[in-house]
């Protein structure tokens, strides 16, 4: 089996080969190719995760290329982990939104659009070249905005299926928290990327017990603090939503705080500075405690179990994926992508029937899906107008001042990304 992953110097990159390394028999990987523009990250990358496999003792290749099409070529799956522009792009994500009095988040609101324009283009590109090369592949994207990427990939006909970390994350902490296993617990996890909520934890399976009221009333103040929001939100709702829903329940308060400290791409960055001096070091062969500070937490976990449904060697599973919603979400098109659990095999992913939804959470969903398409629009297309048409629909922008004023920043700040501009 030959897996590739794209974005291979990603400082991330140790997370996922510690896990391919530790579960090398869900995912017997022979070939392993890190593939990456900037050679000097891909050469610390890679010699770290060669060791890694040594010290573990796994018989699988690792091969570095910056040839996009000589390592994806003959690849079972393909795994797309990219950050077009880098921490520079995701700073200014994270700052230029500030200025109008809105979010400044690289996966939400006028950042996250910003975000796409650049990278739904790239993605795209490479797509094309696996499928060049090898049309039976499967595309698993980890780059953000996951929904928006995932949603052009399929689009575009190609076998894809979207991953985010942010399920696996519930279901290890509920697990701890119940003192099981966490293959013993099912997530009622429902909406879309980075905008979904856990309307149920269910023991043994999706037929089990939901144990999330009692979660929430012996572990309530924990689970509040793990999501920055106050204990009394989660009460008053029943489930527990991610904490990304704080941009929209508590979107001022999160404008005022992030306006008083750096960005969080000027801390990845200096995080990342200490990191790779760190893969540098030739005694190192293991992934080092600080990356768990870097985010990521459980996403080789959720790749190697997504890789070995899709290419059959773990069998059919049910995982949390971003894939069509297929009627899931009566409210939404069948062709929207939505985030939920799903049937994992060969033949792609199948969404499981979710619970009827309360007005108050598939408002929002249907909301932002309209944005998403608005979005995928104008990365695919281009053009101001459709820019500022996508700003204007995002429920945390929605005023004509704020979505013009953003619409030039945003321009402004990615210029040499956006080929029509």
């Amino acid at each position: 089996m030959k897996l590739a992953v794209v974005g291979g110097g990603s400082t991330y990159t140790p997370e996922l080969i510690d896990g391919f390394a530790r579960l090398r028999d869900t995912l017997p990987v022979e070939e392993l190719v890190l593939v990456d523009p900037d050679a000097e990250r891909l050469e610390l990358v890679g010699g770290l995760a060669r060791r890694i496999f040594a010290k573990q003792g796994h018989p699988g290749r690792i091969v570095t290329t910056s040839d996009i099409d000589a390592g994806v070529a003959d690849a079972d799956a393909v795994l797309l982990q990219l950050r077009v522009g880098g921490q520079a792009a995701r700073n200014r994500d994270e700052t230029w939104p500030l200025e109008c009095g809105c979010i400044g988040q690289e996966t939400t609101g006028a950042g996250g659009l910003a975000k796409a324009l650049r990278t739904v283009p790239v993605v795209l590109d490479i797509a094309e070249r696996v499928r060049s090369t090898n049309p039976n592949a499967w595309i698993i994207d980890f780059t953000n905005p996951v929904g928006i990427v995932t949603r052009a990939l399929l689009q575009a006909g190609h076998k894809a299926v979207g991953l985010c970390n942010v399920a696996i994350g519930f279901q290890r902490k509920f697990a701890r928290l119940l003192d099981v296993t966490p293959g013993e617990v099912h997530l009622d996890h429902v909406g879309l990327n980075h905008l979904s909520w856990e309307l149920g934890v269910r023991l043994g399976g999706p037929e089990g017990e939901n144990v999330l009221p009692r979660l929430i009333a012996e572990h309530g103040d924990a689970i509040a603090d793990d999501l920055h929001m106050p204990r009394a939100i989660v009460d008053r709702l029943g489930v527990v939503p991610s904490y990304y829903l704080r941009y929209f329940y508590a979107h001022d308060e999160v404008v005022r705080e992030l306006g008083t400290k750096p960005s969080r791409a000027a801390e990845v960055a200096a995080m990342e500075k200490e990191l790779l001096a760190m893969y540098g070091d030739p005694a190192l062969d293991e992934k080092p405690a600080l990356l768990a500070k870097r985010g990521g937490a459980f996403y080789s976990e959720a790749a190697v179990d997504l890789a070995a449904s899709l290419l059959g060697g773990g069998g059919p599973a049910v995982q949390v994926v971003n894939t069509y919603n297929k009627g899931t979400l009566p409210f939404l098109p069948d062709d929207a992508v939505i985030e939920v659990q799903a049937r994992v095999d060969g033949t792609g992913a199948t969404p499981l029937a979710v619970p009827e939804l309360d007005p108050l959470y598939a408002g929002l969903i249907a909301n932002v899906t309209a944005y998403e398409d608005l979005a995928l629009e104008a990365a695919l297309r281009g053009g101001r107008d459709r820019v500022f048409k996508a700003l204007l629909a995002h429920p945390l922008i929605g005023q004509f001042e704020y979505a013009e004023a953003l619409t030039d920043k945003l321009i402004a700040h990615n210029r040499e990304h956006l080929a029509w501009a």
